[in-house]
């Protein structure tokens, strides 16, 4: 289908084009952007005046929860939520039951998103069996079905060894490593420590939790995987003390990314409120201090790129005291509206970098594993693939569940009015959402 999106401000914080300009999309490709082929005959008319034509968001930690949950058709309901939010492109964990260790399993996920014809999945393989952290996965087999890198989703990999090997092997064949840092037996609380859940009576995870892990995960780079290139990406980091350590590694020249959640970008400790459940996450919600920290290391640079950490949570499991609740939150469609909120707020680092840690610097992450779309993953340039989301601006709107296509209803952002909202996403130039 040849599509004209018309006079809309074309926004692509990679390149650095702001400008308002007619978009022309044929045979899944940006075909032209400002002046456009003379013969070019649209077989559709998309009136973008007022709103921003924009990159797909890449989503590096959306989960989907299939396989294990097809009778309530998860993959439907998330996947369209994607699209609704204007992500494109999405990494999903490996934490899904069965868990995603077999070739069979990852082909089948890819193989059932892709006749959805929705978001883009790149499917994140466990890196050992079972995620029980005893024995490695076949990651060739698993590279070779569709994983994009191996991790642990947010169970601890306890053994130093297995988890030394892991990044030894994963090196030598250029595969990436994803973890998040977090001490096992520290780490088993269910809120941030400090004064807030010493009130509230909750068992705490230390800052500590954190920043041991990432001392081990960075010394094991340092003496076994620097040299023989080992790609480390760390997940939703959430302290400040993090923060620095990532700041050393990388000034110190260790092939590491990382990422933050939009929970730990705006929201505090101190929005658990009264015992709500919806802000029971995983990492925790720590102190004003380490919000700061993460946002401004997010602007600068040192963080790569921001997340949704989507986890769609059934009632059942959240309508329990805050202990006792399973965490993750919805997010898929609140990522645009919130990194925007971010950038625009006081201190922010304004629009394009906003928009870049969402589209272009999340894509980056990914790299090679992107294949054919590396070149223009996260981007919105003339002869790369067609994903891309059309953004109004001006619409107000409140986060309430009927609001959310998500079968995921919880997120401590309920009742809260963001601006701004995805009118139409197209992703390979089909209309994903809107019309």
């Amino acid at each position: 289908m040849k599509i004209l999106i018309e006079q809309g401000r074309v926004i692509d914080p990679a390149s650095g084009r702001d400008e308002v300009a007619d978009v022309a999309i044929a045979a899944g490709r940006v075909l032209g952007i400002g002046k456009l082929p003379a013969d070019f005959a649209p077989s559709r008319r998309i009136d973008a005046r007022g709103c921003w034509v924009l990159p797909g968001l890449v989503d590096l930690a959306a989960r989907l929860r299939e396989p294990g949950h097809e009778h309530a058709h998860m993959l439907d309901s998330e996947m369209a939520a994607a699209v609704a939010g204007g992500v494109t492109s999405l990494v999903c964990p490996p934490d899904t039951d069965p868990v995603l260790d077999e070739p069979g399993l990852v082909e089948m996920l890819k193989t059932r998103a892709e006749r959805l014809h929705q978001a883009r999945v790149f499917p994140q393989g466990a890196l050992t069996r079972g995620l029980k952290g005893e024995v490695l996965t076949e990651m060739g087999q698993l590279t070779a079905a569709g994983c994009v890198a191996f991790g642990q989703a947010d169970v601890p990999l306890v053994n130093t060894l297995v988890l030394l090997r892991a990044l030894q092997y994963a090196s030598t064949f250029g595969y990436a490593v994803w973890l998040r840092p977090q001490d096992a037996w520290l780490g088993a609380g269910v809120a941030a420590s400090g004064p807030q859940a010493m009130r509230m009576g909750l068992s705490g995870v230390p800052v500590t939790a954190e920043t041991i892990a990432l001392h081990t995960l960075f010394e094991l780079l340092r003496t076994f995987g620097a040299g023989a290139g080992a790609r480390l990406h760390i997940c939703r980091l959430s302290s400040a003390a993090g923060v620095e350590l990532l700041r050393q590694a990388k000034a110190q020249g260790l092939n590491v990314t990382a990422d933050i959640s939009i929970n730990s970008l705006h929201l505090t400790d101190h929005d658990i409120g009264y015992y709500d459940s919806s802000a029971r996450l995983t990492p925790p919600l720590r102190q004003a201090r380490d919000r700061r920290a993460l946002a401004d290391a997010l602007a600068d640079g040192t963080i790569d790129a921001l997340v949704s950490d989507h986890t769609p949570v059934e009632a059942d499991a959240k309508q329990l005291p805050f202990a006792e609740a399973e965490p993750g939150a919805t997010g898929l469609e609140l990522l645009l509206p919130l990194a925007l909120k971010w950038g625009h707020s006081e201190g922010g680092p304004g629009l394009m970098r906003a928009l870049h840690v969402v589209t272009a610097a999340a894509a980056r992450v990914l790299g090679g594993a992107l294949g054919t779309l590396q070149a223009s993953c996260g981007q919105l340039v003339e002869g790369g693939a067609a994903d891309l989301c059309i953004f109004d601006p001006a619409a107000r709107w409140q986060v309430t569940p009927a609001a959310l296509r998500s079968q995921g209803k919880h997120t401590p952002f309920t009742g809260q009015e963001l601006t701004g909202r995805v009118r139409c996403t197209l992703v390979g130039g089909h209309l994903a959402h809107g019309g």
